[in-house]
């Protein structure tokens, strides 16, 4: 499959998910998921769309291959941060979003973050 092919899916994934479509947005991302499974912004937009569904295993695994890559990447801390936070794993989501914090200060961390991205 053409480079092209990935982007238009990454592309069509995106649409779906600025319109608050998220299920409509797993379709063409994990299809593009398939066919380049490491490349981040196609998983950060598919965890996204997890996060916003509350599938947040699904989720967190998706920010956690980001991090085994880029453990530098705040963005995914802090979402995985809010994956675990749902999950009910108060302790080590703190974590996640104090490392956000250090990776990236002066940024202001609240609710919307993770569902206004992408």
């Amino acid at each position: 499959m053409a480079h092209e092919d990935v982007y238009d899916l990454f592309q069509q994934g995106k649409a779906h998910l600025q319109r608050g479509d998220n299920a409509q947005a797993t379709v063409p991302l994990e299809k593009a998921k398939r066919r380049e499974p490491d490349k981040a912004s196609i998983r950060e937009a598919l965890g996204v769309a997890y996060l916003r569904m509350r599938r947040y295993q699904e989720a967190a695994a998706e920010f956690e291959h980001i991090l085994a890559a880029a453990p530098a990447n705040d963005y995914a801390h802090y979402c995985l941060g809010r994956c675990l936070d749902r999950m009910g794993q108060r302790r080590i989501a703190m974590g996640h979003y104090k490392m956000a914090l250090w990776l990236r200060p002066g940024v202001k961390i609240g609710r919307a973050s993770c569902r206004e991205r992408v």
